[in-house]
């Protein structure tokens, strides 16, 4: 089966010096000109890490970076209000950043004119998407696969029985501490009032517990289907390394096989597995 899926370990190339200067200035001009009033970026953190950078001023964007550490998908942080308070921002987007992009807009999160995106293109040369058309085209051109390592584990997945996979799960669903921090660095997961939080009644319980651990997990999963980009965030902010990406990436390979869809690729499309309008109450949250 033809590849599709894309982990944040495969994002871009890494950027040369005349591209990272040709990122600042660009971005201090946006700023300048009032363009947008902030730029969502990657910052040098501790421990040769990334952080994210949110800059308002010339000064700031100085601190700008782009290479191939900088794998954050910043996506979500595109709807919080904090930033929609500020007025509208460019983002430094890697290529999971613009899927999710326009996997919002398709949601309705999102629209025409929200926001510009700042990128690399295959030569290395720092590109503006100024609107969602272009971030389309754009990813026409992007290869998308899975990382080897992926392909190793879901490879030795598919291998086991059935029996052997629900033990595998079940013992990785038993390190989960429901710290939530999969839900928090999903751009996906951006309900603000989510199921886990109600206990009038209590769908799933807080505390980590056998049960409740497996009734998070598969409850996330299945709402992410047919919707996840696959940008393995949920993984990478996980304290207990389980391997959570593996599990929407296997929807989102059987969905391309039997739908022929692919989430992130365009602004307008459905999704495969549910349907909704902006309107539709959350009343039966709590």
């Amino acid at each position: 089966m033809e590849e599709t899926i894309i982990t944040s370990a495969q994002t871009h190339k890494s950027a040369t010096g005349a591209s990272q200067n040709e990122l600042k200035t660009i971005a201090t001009e946006l700023l300048k000109n009032d363009t947008v009033q902030l730029i969502i970026g990657y910052a040098e953190g501790s421990n040769g890490k990334v952080r994210p950078l949110f800059a308002r001023k010339g000064e700031e964007v100085s601190k700008l970076i782009f290479d191939k550490r900088c794998t954050f998908n910043l996506a979500v942080y595109l709807y919080k209000k904090e930033i929609a308070s500020i007025g509208k921002p460019a983002i430094i987007a890697n290529v999971n950043t613009l899927r999710s992009i326009l996997r919002l807009a398709a949601e309705n999160q999102i629209k025409e004119g929200d926001l510009i995106a700042i990128t690399e293109n295959a030569a290395n040369e720092i590109i503006v998407l100024k609107d969602l058309q272009m971030i389309e085209s754009y990813l026409k051109e992007q290869p998308i696969s899975l990382t080897e390592k992926d392909k190793a584990l879901i490879e030795k997945l598919d291998a086991m029985s059935s029996t052997e996979r629900w033990t595998f799960w079940q013992n990785e669903f038993a390190k989960c501490v429901k710290c939530y921090a999969c839900r928090q660095a999903c751009p996906l997961c951006y309900c603000t009032s989510c199921t886990v939080e109600n206990n009038q009644p209590q769908w799933v319980p807080v505390a980590s517990t056998k049960l409740g651990n497996l009734e998070w997990h598969v409850m996330r999963t299945m709402h992410l289907a047919g919707r996840c980009t696959t940008c393995g965030q949920c993984a990478s902010a996980c304290p207990m390394d389980i391997p959570l990406h593996l599990l929407p990436i296997k929807l989102s390979q059987g969905i391309k096989e039997i739908y022929g869809t692919v989430s992130g690729m365009s602004k307008d499309e459905n999704c495969a597995m549910s349907t909704y309008k902006p309107e539709d109450k959350e009343s039966f949250i709590g």
